[in-house]
C-alpha cells in the first residue's frame, strides 16, 4: 500500500495530510513530523492491515521562499 503526504512548513510548524485519505498530523520539526505521520498512518488503518503488511509513505513538500534584497557594495 501507498499512501501520499502532502507536507507543508508554515509559522514555524510543519504539517501534512494525506491525498486522498483523513489523515492529519503536524510536528515541531521535520523529524517529529516524520514520526508522526508513520503513527497515523498505522493508526488509521490497524484494523484494515494484514500481518506484515507493508505500508509505504511517500510525501512531497511546499517550502515558501521570499526574497532577500542584496546589499550594496559589499
Amino acid at each position: 500500500m501507498i499512501i501520499r503526504f502532502e507536507t507543508v512548513y508554515e509559522d514555524g510548524c510543519w504539517s501534512a495530510h494525506a491525498i486522498g485519505h483523513s489523515i492529519f498530523t503536524d510536528g515541531r520539526d521535520f523529524e517529529e513530523l516524520l514520526k508522526n505521520i508513520a503513527e497515523a498512518v498505522l493508526l488509521y488503518f490497524e484494523d484494515e492491515l494484514e500481518p506484515e503488511e507493508e505500508i509505504t509513505i511517500l510525501t512531497q513538500t511546499e517550502l515558501q521562499v521570499h526574497s532577500v534584497a542584496k546589499a550594496s557594495g559589499c
